[in-house]
């Protein structure tokens, strides 16, 4: 192809600089550690593009992108342009530089000088310049064939391998991340639920024994469905705004397609995935599907799955629930103790069948009761427990409902997550341990399950325990429990109302089965430092202050 002198001069200043960026790339690349059997290749992404000088001075700069840059960043590699660039109108552009640019780099693509891991199987190429009043952008991918095929036949000698076959056997960590995208990219792996859910599920089901590595893997699938739909299926349809309330817009009719049946399912599978880990972004592909004209999108946002009781009613109360948008709305219309054990009963009956235990709630009724709990948010939720908690005659179906909550890991969507969140049977937990001694086992066994990492409402509790209950030898067992399941941030109690021989047997016995890190924080929680321990014990008398002297040795 013969150019004119300002395309091979563009295209030679472009090719000087990009080389000189490959070899420093093809370096490091080297020396990184032996790939992942399912990673095909680093590169799969090239951008030039000439910017306009800004304040008018110049020929301005040529960007080369060897990543894909996100919206809010700039890593461009970038250099002065020529004066050649006066002379490249779109039709040069288009016609002569891109196809010869698109020559060049499938020769390098195919049989280049570079590490066998430098390029993937695709490579997608742009070429953008800035006009006056457009941005001329032209694209094409490049596809090793070969490449495809060897990265797919790796794929499936994975799944046999290391997924359909039985434990022990499972893939390792570091392959998670490349076997979830790979399985959600059309050209490697054909896009229908059928084919793709019982692989995830199966690897779920593989790693359920380690609470880490399965929440990893759920998060690595919720990642690749979301890399999926906003990079191969909603740009076919929608605008990107940039807008963070509503970052997609409809086309125009004319300018984009209909999608297939079976594509649009498929988004609602996508979206039904999303959502057990992003609600909100679930509500919101439901609702661009909607715009799409999915009647089953529009189904679940009014009615949900169908898999539930949407909608239960009496003349005390009326319970509404989404099991897709995971919403429970509940509406007292008498403020009675059989009111609130009637939306009690509906609640138990969708956690019995599975509903999301970590829903968002909304609440009409008259009534305002909480916990004396300050730090806990005042949510409609804790607001329904708070009035539950007024008829003792319920306490065994809160406790019941509680029973069927809690969960490790999960977490109530009734406030902006953040350090209020909680999790699912908070309220209905503490305001039982307060109220009854009869719940002191359920207390314990949340405190077992607490996530003491990511929450931090349950330190203020052992005050409230303490105020309500007292410390004895009965209530010791519990109240230890308590400060077990404190946050590492959590403070000392008020006061360490340990000023008996009893209650410092108690403390002892306790202790006696704890380890030494849980054990030196019980301590901190209760007197706060060493120091603060050994004025208690010196004013203390015998038979007492011995015991305080013998716990002060597990705090030294």
């Amino acid at each position: 192809m013969t150019l004119n002198q300002a395309a091979e001069a563009f295209l030679q200043d472009v090719w000087h600089r990009m080389t000189e960026i490959y070899e420093r790339e093809n370096r490091r690349i080297g020396e990184l550690p032996k790939p992942r059997s399912l990673q095909a290749g680093m590169k799969d992404y090239l951008r030039v593009a000439w910017r306009k000088p800004k304040g008018g001075g110049g020929y301005g700069r040529t960007h080369i992108d060897v990543f894909e840059p996100f919206d809010w960043s700039d890593d461009a590699y970038k250099s002065e342009a020529g004066s050649y660039v006066q002379e490249l109108t779109d039709e040069v552009l288009a016609d002569e530089v891109f196809p010869a640019f698109i020559e060049r780099m499938n020769r390098i693509f195919l049989d280049g000088p570079y590490d066998p891991q430098f390029f993937d199987y695709r490579l997608e190429l742009v070429l953008e310049f800035d006009r006056d009043d457009h941005v001329l952008r032209l694209s094409q991918v490049l596809v090793n064939e070969a490449k495809r095929l060897r990265l797919r036949q790796r794929l499936d000698a994975f799944i046999q391998t290391k997924i359909l076959s039985d434990l022990p056997v499972r893939p390792a960590k570091e392959d998670e991340f490349f076997f979830a995208r790979l399985l959600l990219n059309p050209d490697l792996f054909e896009q229908k639920r059928e084919n793709v859910e019982p692989l995830i599920r199966r690897l779920g089901d593989k790693l359920r024994e380690n609470p880490g590595r399965a929440a990893g893997w759920e998060a690595e699938c919720v990642s690749a469905f979301k890399a999926w739909a906003q990079e191969r299926f909603l740009p076919r349809y929608f605008q990107r705004t940039g807008d963070f309330g509503m970052p997609w817009v409809l086309q125009e009719a004319d300018g984009r397609g209909e999608p297939a049946p079976d594509e649009l399912e498929f988004f609602l599978y996508a979206a039904q995935e999303i959502g057990t880990l992003e609600p909100d972004t679930r509500q919101q592909y439901l609702e661009l599907a909607v715009q799409l004209g999915s009647e089953q999108a529009a189904a679940f946002l009014a009615h949900g799955s169908g898999r539930f009781e949407s909608m239960r009613r009496s003349g005390r109360f009326q319970g509404k629930a989404n099991d897709v948008l995971q919403t429970i709305e509940i509406r007292i219309l008498s403020e009675e103790e059989e009111a609130y054990a009637e939306a009690l009963e509906y609640l138990i009956d969708l956690l019995k069948n599975g509903f999301p235990k970590g829903y968002r709630f909304g609440l009409k009724s008259k009534e305002k009761h909480f916990l004396p709990l300050p730090k806990l948010a005042k949510s409609r939720l804790h607001q329904f427990f708070g009035n539950a908690l007024r008829y003792p005659a319920l306490y065994p179906k809160l406790a019941e409902y509680a029973g069927l909550a809690m969960e490790e890991f999960a977490w109530y969507r009734d406030v902006e997550p953040g350090e209020k969140s909680v999790m699912p049977g908070t309220y209905a937990v503490f305001g039982l341990g307060l109220c009854s001694d009869a719940y002191f086992e359920l207390v314990q066994q949340y405190m077992k399950l607490v996530d003491t990492e990511h929450q931090s409402m349950q330190d203020g509790y052992a005050d409230a325990f303490i105020e309500a209950h007292g410390l004895s030898v009965e209530t010791m067992p519990v109240w230890v429990s308590i400060l077990l399941g404190g946050s590492e941030s959590a403070k000392p109690v008020k006061s360490a109302p340990i000023d008996s021989p009893e209650q410092a047997d108690a403390l002892l016995a306790e202790l006696e089965n704890i380890k030494s890190y849980p054990r030196e924080a019980v301590l901190y929680r209760i007197f706060g430092s060493p120091g603060k321990l050994a004025q208690v014990a010196k004013k203390a008398s015998p038979p007492l202050k011995d015991k305080l002297l013998r716990i002060s040795e597990w705090m030294a």
